[in-house]
């Protein structure tokens, strides 16, 4: 696979891109950080930001002409320009406050190639929009393969939670044919995106409105449709037609059997 930023290829700019992020949020790692607040709860960090100027600073090199839109810079270029780069230098930030290593960068081309870099395992997961893979500190590339075989599915319980009270994440971990057939999980990063197109989760779910533009969500859901996975919004539509929230499965199963629970939940 390319891995010079400088090639013509897409895929090669959200991996140095993505790693550059990955760079800075693994050195910074530790160390006391001012806080962004942001309201609501809200913060970014110090290494977001630096995070955030790093990966910029391969895409302007790679891609002078493209738009961006940034987790923390906000829009640079036109918002409905053909080429626009969705950015989030750091998933996960509460994690990282607290020394928390389950963070993901993430660096997508809108309905094109995309990144996730773990900045602590080493490894990039990545999509030329045709198929996903994972490098493993540089080297070793391998096809993503999507499995339900691990029964973990996680779920963002993160707030807000628009879809209350007809959909409260946290009744699906109390609905009795979830437990007996899932063991769930809360990452509290889109990292776990990555992980149903691995094989190392079975199911991701989260609330939300359209979230296929989002800086947070659009390399994940990338990755997870090159790779094979289901992917929907919590009411089954298309997240590309005005679905809401999210709903990723490693296959038809595991995605109609979580479809069933969730409209079965209660909502009052």
């Amino acid at each position: 696979m390319i891995d010079s930023h400088t090639s013509s290829d897409d895929a090669a700019v959200a991996i140095a891109g993505a790693r550059a992020g990955a760079d800075v949020i693994r050195n910074m790692y530790g160390q006391r950080l001012s806080r962004i607040d942001k309201g609501a709860g809200d913060f970014a960090t110090a290494a977001d930001v630096e995070a955030e100027e790093a990966i910029l600073g391969v895409i302007r090199a790679a891609r002078p002409g493209d738009a961006v839109l940034g987790e923390e810079s906000g829009q640079q270029g036109a918002a409905n320009a053909v080429r626009q780069w969705l950015v989030d230098p750091l998933c996960g930030t509460l994690n990282y406050a607290v020394g928390n290593m389950l963070v993901a960068v993430n660096v997508a081309l809108r309905d094109g190639a995309a990144a996730v870099a773990d900045p602590f395992s080493g490894e990039v997961f990545f999509t030329d929009r045709e198929t996903a893979w994972v490098r493993h500190d540089g080297v070793d590339d391998a096809l993503l393969r999507p499995t339900p075989s691990t029964r973990l599915v996680d779920v963002n319980l993160d707030p807000p939670f628009p879809s209350a009270p007809g959909f409260r994440a946290v009744d699906l971990l109390a609905c009795p044919e979830f437990v007996e057939r899932f063991r769930p999980r809360v990452v509290s990063t889109t990292l776990a995106l990555a992980w149903v197109a691995a094989g190392k989760r079975a199911a991701y779910v989260t609330d939300g409105g359209d979230l296929s533009g989002s800086v947070h969500f659009a390399a994940g859901i990338a990755l997870c449709r090159a790779a094979g996975c289901v992917v929907t919004g919590i009411d089954g539509v298309p997240i590309d037609e005005a679905g809401r929230g999210l709903v990723v499965a490693a296959d038809e199963e595991t995605h109609g059997l979580l479809m069933s629970m969730m409209r079965g939940l209660p909502d009052d």
